[in-house]
């Protein structure tokens, strides 16, 4: 769904998966230095809006996910993930029940396959599941923002900005009211320097959430049965991950900036090293410079100086090894 905020000045579209809105409005880093300072917006509204209804809603939905919903007052966000029988991530979501409707939102063209398992798991709970994706855009306020919340709007309030559920068709008039626009590179890179895993970036078809941190934010380990728990339980009680997250700083005088899928190595094993893991997302930060998120066997030692291709890349801790 291509995003009519396209037709800003300046305006170029991101590509891949984030295709339909603009990856940037010609000036990456005042973008991100406006946006670290509470001003302007975001437009995410390719991403897929779901919403659920029903007396059983928040009961229902706790016995799907990884987080704890059933008492989940009104208003206050939350995460949450869908998981395999095997306990691999399919699935984030990011909530918020307004007294009536759950609304989230997920990763761009995901809604119909999320949509598609929630259906058959109804069974005789009182609920109605909606692809709302044509109605409602996702757009988002950075941590500190003024900008005014039009009256009626949902509203996901959490540590790095506020979501907002904005009628589709009121987006030209609300981004003329909101500050100046920021694309989704500025947005993705003050992602990475917060450490914040994204489905499909830093997740692979074998990923489980205590490889990236998401125990705690959109896992509560004392929930009753979800589909995957019993890997979620026995790793955390038995065992630890195979890989872990970590933040990496790259060697700022490359001009490519390694990009997702990227090979690493050790860098005392040089470029024909064997492979100890990958780049997940890789942005140039306003303030940091070139920064990466990447998934790295667990046993790879915290201070060892890393190669991503030619790259040097320095490690910090996201998840303990």
């Amino acid at each position: 769904m291509k995003s009519p905020l396209l037709s800003l000045p300046g305006a170029v579209s991101a590509e891949g998966v984030d295709e339909g809105v603009a990856a940037h409005y010609g000036d990456l880093f005042r973008e991100q230095r406006a946006l670290a300072d509470g001003a302007g917006f975001v437009d995410l509204s390719h991403r897929g809006v779901v919403a659920v209804t029903g007396d059983d809603r928040l009961s229902w939905l706790h016995l799907l996910l990884t987080q704890h919903v059933t008492d989940l007052p009104v208003g206050v966000a939350t995460e949450a993930l869908i998981l395999s029988a095997h306990g691999h991530i399919e699935h984030a979501l990011y909530l918020v029940d307004d007294g009536v409707t759950v609304w989230m939102h997920t990763e761009p063209d995901t809604q119909e396959a999320l949509i598609a398992y929630l259906e058959s798991m109804k069974f005789f709970y009182r609920v109605e599941v909606a692809d709302r994706t044509s109605e409602f855009a996702v757009v988002h306020l950075p941590a500190g923002s003024i900008a005014p919340v039009p009256a009626g709007v949902v509203v996901r309030e959490t540590p790095y900005g506020r979501d907002l559920f904005l009628p589709r068709a009121d987006l030209e008039s609300y981004a003329e009211k909101a500050g100046p626009p920021a694309g989704l590179l500025a947005y993705e890179a003050l992602r990475v320097e917060h450490h914040r895993p994204r489905l499909g970036f830093e997740t692979d078809h074998r990923t489980i959430p205590h490889e990236l941190g998401w125990i705690g934010t959109a896992v509560h380990l004392q929930k009753g049965c979800y589909r995957g728990q019993e890997t979620v339980a026995r790793v955390q009680n038995l065992g630890k991950p195979p890989r872990r997250l970590v933040f990496l700083h790259l060697d700022g005088s490359e001009v490519h900036l390694p990009g997702h899928g990227t090979e690493l190595r050790l860098a005392g094993e040089g470029e024909d090293g064997r492979k100890i893991g990958f780049i997940t997302t890789s942005v140039r930060h306003h303030e940091l410079g070139p920064i990466a998120l990447a998934l790295v066997k667990r046993n790879v030692p915290v201070d060892a100086p890393l190669l991503a291709d030619s790259t040097a890349a320095a490690q910090e801790v996201v998840v303990e090894p």
